[in-house]
C-alpha cells in the first residue's frame, strides 16, 4: 500500500465526514426540513455503513434507503467518523489493494478492490449532498458550501 493513497484516502473520508456534518447543520437550519432532502441525507448514512460492514467493520445493519429523523442522522454521522478513523488507523500494508465480494442490493456478485470502495463512498456521498443541496435551494433555504476545497481553504483536512 502506498502511504500516500492511503492518507489521501483518509482526508477523503474526513471531508466527507465534515460536509456530512455541514449538510445536516443546513438541514437543521432549514425552516422547514425538505423530506426528500433528509430521505437522501438517510440514504449517504446507510450506504456509508452498508460499506463499513462490506469491509469487513462490525457495523449496524440498515436498510440502505432507511427513514431516520435528523438526530439519528447527526448521531450516525458521528458514530461513521469515528468508525472510518479507526478503519484507517489499522489498515495495513497492501489492504487498499485486496479485493472484497459482497452482493449489491439488487442481489448481483460483485467484487471490488478497498481503494476503490473507498473512493465510491466519498464519491457517492457527494453525489446525494449535491441533490440535497439543490433541493434546499429549490425549497428557499441556502445549502451549505461544502466544495472539498472549501474545506482544505479553511484548514479543516
Amino acid at each position: 500500500m502506498s502511504k500516500g493513497i492511503a492518507d489521501y484516502l483518509r482526508k477523503l473520508l474526513e471531508y466527507d465526514g465534515w460536509a456530512n456534518r455541514e449538510t445536516l447543520s443546513s438541514l437543521k437550519s432549514a425552516v422547514t426540513c425538505p423530506e426528500r432532502s433528509l430521505h437522501w441525507m438517510s440514504h449517504v448514512i446507510a450506504a456509508e455503513w452498508l460499506w463499513m460492514k462490506r469491509l469487513g467493520v462490525d457495523a449496524r445493519p440498515m436498510a440502505v434507503w432507511p427513514e431516520l429523523a435528523l438526530a439519528d442522522c447527526e448521531a450516525n454521522c458521528t458514530e461513521l467518523s469515528r468508525v472510518w478513523q479507526a478503519f484507517f488507523d489499522r489498515l495495513s500494508p497492501g489492504m487498499l489493494d485486496e479485493k472484497i465480494t459482497y452482493t449489491n442490493s439488487l442481489n448481483q456478485p460483485w467484487t471490488s478492490r478497498v481503494e476503490d470502495v473507498i473512493t465510491h463512498v466519498a464519491m457517492h456521498s457527494t453525489y446525494h449532498r449535491g441533490q440535497i443541496a439543490s433541493d434546499l435551494r429549490t425549497n428557499g433555504e441556502t445549502p451549505a458550501y461544502t466544495d472539498f476545497i472549501h474545506a482544505v481553504r479553511r484548514g479543516l483536512m
